[in-house]
């Protein structure tokens, strides 16, 4: 079924068409029809399907359909991480570069000058992760009172615990009369329950089954100690097939560490994690892209909706926690129907997560042993060597030159020490100077107490 038959406004059409696109997916064929009908929707696919065209595509129509002199933002888009932002700010406009509509992004990392500005214009489309949205329209930037659609992109991420109290005071902060669209590839139970908090009487649209990896994928685990990852990770980075290849890491200076010994073996790495500034992110993602790096490092910052053409391989350095985490991890490669592998490294302590995961996808991963890797070998310590302490240059009379050893600190006798004497006080007074201070107190020793008055200012005391 082509692209035409589904409704869209015909220069939204010819937009999609000079993308490159012939025929929906079936995310798209599903959720397009309600989103034009005005539902509330919940569109669950696997990852690489294009369920950011599922939403665009039908909202760019019917904005399309209204007249143009309406002030303030008429749609809000929101997404768990600023890379996303970007990703949706591309193919909206992509989408609608024929349409006189103003599109703007809203993140962190990045001045918000221009986002102010943006807010206050009333652009048509904003783009936006929670946080610093949040923060500029609690000091009253922007006007939402014509709002018409909602989009939580990723919203399994979107209302879970970290997220939740955010999207909560965003949503309080909106009209009522909204379209309320929530996307994402995974969607357990527990959050569906709570979009009825923000929806009413939704549309649910699911492709395949929940969780459900992309079936592109081959899957692929190493059972290897922790202590070998790193072995093992180089002697797969040996097979020239693995040329584009993202790499995760569970924690930020784990990635560092990762992508450190890479480019230490003439690996050129590039890595992505929330430590790195904004600027730095994109430049770690360009050069991924254009082929600069062949090797991209990251936390689950780049797991959600991520899209980099000619991803060969996932690699799973550090087993993820949440089965959830696994399914948009390895959704990086095989989008759009191509194929790609994930190789996932398993130490002991993971097996309780690896059980966990297999339950969640319904399905064992694929054991598998690297031909010619020695799974018994030690890796290389670093070795640290104790300087001998440097020998004193003593004299042939002294009585530790014959023996070589080291002397002892010098002390002081006893009897050499002195007690301190009574206090004096420092030099004279200049030629004219009062004897007393500017508040009348005497600069002088009491002579009932036999204790020193209080020093005038200007003046110490010191022992004798």
């Amino acid at each position: 079924m082509p692209f035409r038959t589904l409704g869209l406004e015909p220069r939204v059409l010819r937009a999609v068409q000079e993308a490159g696109y012939s025929e929906p997916t079936p995310i798209q064929n599903a959720a397009i029809p309600h989103a034009l009908a005005g539902h509330d929707l919940i569109g669950i696919a696997q990852t690489g399907t294009g369920k950011t065209a599922a939403f665009a595509l039908p909202i760019l129509t019917r904005l399309a359909a209204q007249p143009s002199d309406r002030r303030g933002t008429r749609v809000l888009i929101i997404a768990p991480t600023r890379e996303l932002v970007v990703q949706i700010e591309e193919n909206v406009r992509a989408y609608g570069r024929h349409l006189p509509l103003r599109v703007a992004t809203v993140y962190g990392g990045v001045s918000e000058n221009p986002q102010k500005l943006a807010l206050n214009e009333g652009a048509d489309i904003i783009i936006a992760t929670p946080g610093r949205f949040l923060d500029l329209t609690q000091r009253r930037y922007g006007n939402f009172s014509n709002l018409q659609f909602l989009v939580l992109d990723e919203a399994d991420r979107m209302l879970d615990l970290g997220f939740l109290p955010s999207i909560r005071d965003i949503v309080r902060a909106l009209p009522r009369e909204r379209q309320t669209l929530m996307f994402s590839a995974t969607f357990s139970k527990e959050i569906e329950n709570l979009t009825h908090q923000f929806q009413r009487s939704p549309k649910l649209v699911q492709i395949g089954r929940r969780a459900a990896p992309a079936t592109t994928v081959t899957q692929l685990l190493y059972e290897v100690r922790n202590e070998l990852k790193m072995s093992l990770l180089l002697h797969l980075l040996g097979n020239q097939e693995l040329n584009m290849v993202l790499v995760f890491s569970r924690t930020k200076h784990g990635a560092d560490r990762v992508a450190r010994h890479l480019e230490q073996q003439g690996i050129r790495t590039a890595t992505l994690h929330s430590n790195r500034s904004q600027n730095q992110r994109l430049r770690a993602l360009k050069d991924f892209k254009s082929g600069s790096v062949r090797v991209l490092v990251a936390t689950d910052i780049a797991a959600r909706g991520i899209d980099v053409d000619g991803i060969s391989h996932v690699v799973n350095y550090d087993f993820p926690k949440h089965p959830e985490d696994y399914v948009h991890r390895i959704g990086r490669t095989g989008r759009a129907l191509a194929i790609g592998e994930a190789l996932s490294f398993a130490a002991p302590e993971d097996h309780s997560a690896l059980r966990a995961l297999e339950r969640f996808i319904g399905r064992g991963l694929v054991r598998r042993r690297a031909e010619g890797f020695n799974y018994h070998t030690i890796p290389a310590q670093r070795t640290y060597h104790q300087q001998a302490p440097r020998p004193l240059r003593l004299g042939a009379s002294h009585p530790y030159a014959q023996e070589g050893q080291r002397a002892p600190a010098p002390c002081r006798p006893v009897h050499d020490l002195k007690a301190p004497g009574p206090l004096r006080r420092g030099p004279s007074r200049p030629p004219g100077m009062s004897s007393r201070g500017p508040n009348g107190h005497s600069r002088e020793p009491s002579r009932h107490s036999g204790k020193p008055a209080r020093p005038a200012r200007g003046f110490r005391w010191r022992r004798r």
